[in-house]
């Protein structure tokens, strides 16, 4: 901390990736390091509760992803592999080691790629949070299996989202795929905070990652994972629940929540029901 801050007074700092571009994150309170990592398109602003409540037991850090929030905007680098990389440079950055590292939606295929890549170097616990293992269903997969995998895809709708996305209208289809994954109660003040971080990253650049993300298969990589882990989905989302048991089984020890749709257990439960979230991590933490 520095400048005489409060613990849980959220703190900015900025760290430089190998292929020069500047990352930003924040961070609050002292202890263990929890590391935030957020989904496809948005940013550590959607973990202020996290921030918030948690830093009072733990050093928690909610990290910019290349291009996202208020990191740079290289028109490179818009893929996992190199999110992973700039991860593990954050972490090596910071000093931070034995760290337990969250990550929602695509932060959580960023932990996957992070273990095919660096293992478990400098990784003492993960959470892994509404991922799908393999979001983009083959035409040959039976319904039974696209729920294992969590396909929500298949290749004729991720091209009209990607295309939709980078096009003309991208504003209104970003608008419509969020209101799809939160819960039909949640207040248009946390669909609209969700999406104005969503246009932080250029619409183009947003379509380019999200068929990066979304072509992934980790089945292969999810039962190499050998550190304590804990999954978590909702009822509500549109990442079917199977998949995340599906990850769970595969996790030798591994456990698992599964939010109800009155808890707000939708994409966003960490957003909606942060109480319930944020007592869930700290159990598992300990």
């Amino acid at each position: 901390m520095t400048n005489g801050q409060k613990a849980t007074q959220p703190i900015t700092g900025s760290f430089t990736t190998n292929d020069g571009v500047e990352l930003r994150y924040v961070e609050s309170g002292s202890g263990a390091p929890l590391v935030l990592v957020h989904g496809w398109s948005h940013s550590a602003k959607l973990f202020e509760a996290q921030l918030s409540s948690l830093s009072d037991r733990y050093r928690v850090l909610a990290l910019d992803l290349r291009g996202h929030g208020f990191s740079d905007k290289p028109i490179h680098g818009m893929r996992l592999s190199r999110m992973a990389k700039d991860l593990h440079e954050f972490l090596t950055a910071l000093d931070l080691d034995e760290a337990i590292i969250l990550g929602h939606g695509m932060g959580a295929a960023v932990l996957w790629s992070y273990w095919d890549l660096f293992g478990s170097d400098r990784i003492a616990k993960l959470i892994f949070v509404d991922q799908s293992p393999f979001a983009t269903a083959n035409p040959t997969m039976t319904e039974a299996e696209m729920k294992l995998a969590g396909s929500n895809f298949d290749l004729k709708t991720l091209y009209s989202e990607v295309n939709g996305i980078a096009g003309v209208n991208g504003g209104a289809v970003t608008y419509a795929l969020i209101r799809g994954m939160t819960s039909k109660t949640t207040p248009r003040a946390i669909v609209d905070a969700i999406v104005l971080q969503d246009f932080r990253l250029p619409r183009p650049l947003a379509a380019k990652l999200l068929y990066n993300w979304a072509t992934h298969d980790w089945r292969d990589t999810i039962p190499r994972i050998t550190v304590p882990a804990l999954v978590v989905g909702g009822k509500d989302s549109p990442v079917p629940f199977e998949s995340q048991l599906w990850i769970r089984d595969q996790i030798k020890g591994a456990q698992a929540e599964i939010f109800e749709v009155n808890e707000g257990g939708s994409h966003f439960m960490f957003m909606e029901n942060p109480e319930k979230f944020n007592d869930l991590v700290a159990r598992f933490i300990g």
